[in-house]
């Protein structure tokens, strides 16, 4: 007997049980399934919005499921066929599941920049959203559902001819009812979706199909784009005057970290207690995210494009930052220890850090953001002239934030030892996730060290950035990857630090005073990164743009003339 002939055959009995079902019926309780159970999330938002109107219409409010009903037969239908309806909606059952847990538990919503974000997580940050309540949710409401579906024997129309029939028909009556709601509850239905867009991204399946079709054009289709050069004309200046000494500089892209988290940004908690011990490290207070996922604001920050005209297919096709850097003559040199550069680091010299290799301070798969500091020396050593070193820390990467940093960090407890944050306490999930912000507060003090070691043979500057915010629970929202137009605060302000030495404040000429008003008043964001690094490594090109560079406004002359500029103030 074959080795799998008992399976099949009880497989085949159990299908026996049940008389076979019109597959029109089959359709209408997927419908049912999808609009009362994978959109569980729609609903519950769409009557908390209804909850804080004055008043609303209860037929208005009775009618959001007839409508997810009659509006997913409609989709369903045309999917209905002999062979195609259970491997089809079985997909759509496990990847609705999937997405349902997300959107429930952490408030994700999404669209074609999830859908990229889910993609391009590595492997083992994949693994840290796997724990016990997403696998016991996925079971009962993906692969029990699945078993059910393949069980049922389904009865199909007996000629081409009435098939049709019935299928327009099954597309025709929910189009005729859903436009009597229509024509009763639009303008209700149009007044909450124009005041609540995200309801539109909330809505499963549509949401990640259409992110899908989105991401794969995107990503695919869009692949013969011809690649673009950028700064052909970037070349060094030569200085006339200065100390001589060239520049070592160390741009540090942080990873999740909220400037709402950040005690130098006016959080409570010391968070910041190691770089605000440091003399002359500037926190900016006002500074703003191109993105709110690694896969849009790490290519954002290297393109020479704005956030308000920035398209990721032509990022991913472009040269960055790190290129026209290195076309100047500067050194460069990229060292990773997150998600990947996202193209940034393509065409340079660069270093993907590799747990294996560093046991001291990697575990579970992931390395602690000291592990950037292992074999440093010796890599700036290889570089010669003008120096730019990136480095692309782990920082607060969720949900798993307890594993970003090393016991002797666990200063803030009770922590939150567990990937599903939703079941700690908002105390133990805060507490975990300022842990993060204060370790990569003392790694950034562990670089500003090392350049002030090098201070001798280089004029030397750390800029720091995070790559995008994080939500903890606010508005019942966590992680991030929100749309940007909805994106609250917490996933968009985030925390930019700035530190230079004598040497370069004097070869630059930096008005330190400037330069701190600047950071405690102006408002900024990552448009600024691109020309400011090309402003301290002394670079001339079309793309450089002095009124985003940072240090432009400080310059001794610069200042000086705005000051004279200035109408005198006169005491009564």
């Amino acid at each position: 007997m074959p080795r799998f002939s008992l399976p099949v055959r009880f497989f085949n009995r159990m299908r026996l049980r049940f008389s076979p079902i019109d597959y029109r019926f089959v359709i209408v309780g997927l419908a049912v399934y999808f609009a009362l159970v994978l959109n569980w999330k729609v609903l519950g938002h769409f009557y908390q919005i209804l909850g804080q109107l004055e008043a609303y219409d209860l037929g208005f409010a009775a009618s959001a499921p007839f409508v997810l009903l009659l509006g997913s037969i409609v989709l369903f239908t045309p999917f209905s066929f002999r062979y195609l309806l259970k491997p089809f909606f079985a997909l759509l059952i496990l990847t609705g599941a999937l997405a349902n847990y997300a959107m429930v538990k952490y408030g994700i919503v999404f669209d074609r920049g999830m859908i990229e974000n889910v993609v391009e997580t590595n492997s083992a940050e994949a693994f840290s959203y796997l724990n016990v309540q997403s696998a016991i949710w996925f079971i009962g409401t993906g692969i029990v559902p699945v078993i059910l579906l393949f069980l049922l024997p389904v009865r199909y129309p007996r000629s081409v001819l009435r098939g049709f029939v019935q299928r327009v028909a099954m597309m025709a009556v929910p189009l005729v009812l859903f436009g009597g709601i229509a024509g009763l509850y639009f303008k209700d239905y149009a007044s909450v979706g124009r005041n609540h867009k995200v309801l539109g991204k909330e809505v499963s399946p549509v949401n990640y199909v259409t992110g899908s079709i989105q991401y794969v054009k995107r990503r695919y289709v869009s692949s013969s784009m011809p690649f673009q050069t950028v700064g052909n004309d970037a070349h060094q200046v030569v200085k006339v005057a200065g100390n001589g000494k060239p520049t070592l500089m160390f741009l540090v892209i942080g990873e999740t970290a909220r400037a709402q988290s950040v005690q130098a940004n006016g959080y409570a908690r010391p968070t910041s207690e190691f770089t605000q011990k440091i003399p002359g490290m500037l926190a900016f207070q006002d500074v703003r995210s191109c993105g709110t996922a690694t896969a849009v604001s790490v290519p954002c920050i290297f393109s020479s494009m704005d956030h308000a005209n920035y398209n990721g297919e032509v990022a991913s096709h472009s040269e960055s930052l790190m290129d026209v850097v290195a076309k100047a003559g500067v050194s460069v040199f990229w060292k990773e220890n997150d998600e990947g550069c996202k193209g940034a680091c393509d065409r340079i010299p660069n270093v993907d850090i590799k747990p294996e290799d560093f046991p001291q301070y990697c575990g579970n798969g992931t390395c602690h953001d000291e592990v950037m500091l292992d074999g440093l020396d010796e890599q700036i050593a290889a570089m010669a002239g003008d120096r730019l070193v990136t480095l692309h820390l782990m920082g607060s990467h969720g949900p798993t934030y307890y594993k970003r940093y090393p016991d002797e960090h666990r200063f803030f407890t009770p922590d939150c030892p567990r990937s599903d944050i939703e079941n700690c306490t908002q105390q133990e999930l805060i507490n975990t996730y300022d842990n993060t912000i204060r370790y990569t507060d003392f790694v950034i003090s562990r670089l500003v060290e090392r350049l002030q070691s090098y201070q001798d043979r280089y004029n030397t500057v750390l800029l720091y950035v995070s790559d995008h915010g994080e939500s903890l629970g606010e508005s019942g929202m966590y992680l991030h990857g929100a749309p940007y137009m909805f994106a609250p605060d917490e996933q968009t302000r985030v925390p930019m630090f700035v530190w230079a030495s004598d040497g370069f404040v004097a070869d630059h000429g930096i008005n330190r005073v400037c330069l701190s008003d600047q950071a405690r008043t102006g408002s900024f964001s990552h448009d600024n990164v691109f020309s400011t690094v090309l402003g301290v490594m002394g670079v001339e090109t079309s793309v450089y743009r002095k009124g985003q560079d940072i240090f432009a406004p400080c310059e001794n002359a610069t200042y000086q003339a705005e000051l004279e500029t200035q109408p005198e103030m006169t005491g009564n």
